[in-house]
């Protein structure tokens, strides 16, 4: 009868070693995957190609998007004058009077300063 307490503290002291590895185990495999999903929800929010990074180019997108249609407009105005420059006569006369201070025969132009200026 001696021999049965051995074996069964045995078995109780087996099972006890089992579940304590068992234990260390699931605290070492919870710990490195908590360690490791730390890691990438930080560099997927900061890294290089991250979530940040990608928010300020989408930002800089938008403004180049502006830019460019605001270039655009300024583009058809420009060339919608080029045309003008070439084919109306009463738009070139125009812009000659008023960019060059061109005039005609026999034609006085007086210009007066602005008041505000001063």
């Amino acid at each position: 009868m001696k021999g049965m307490p051995r074996k069964k503290f045995r078995t109780v002291n087996l099972r006890q070693q089992v579940n304590a590895e068992r234990k260390r185990n699931n605290l070492i495999f919870f710990t490195l995957t908590g360690v490791a999903l730390l890691y990438l929800g930080i560099t997927l929010l900061t890294g290089e190609n991250g979530l940040m990074k990608y928010l300020e180019l989408q930002k800089t997108q938008q403004k180049l998007t502006a830019e460019i249609v605001t270039l655009d407009q300024q583009n058809k105005q420009l060339k919608k004058q080029v045309d003008a420059l070439k084919n109306d006569p009463f738009y070139i006369e125009k812009s000659a009077r008023e960019e060059f201070g061109l005039a005609k025969k026999n034609e006085l132009i007086f210009q007066f300063e602005d008041a505000r200026k001063k």
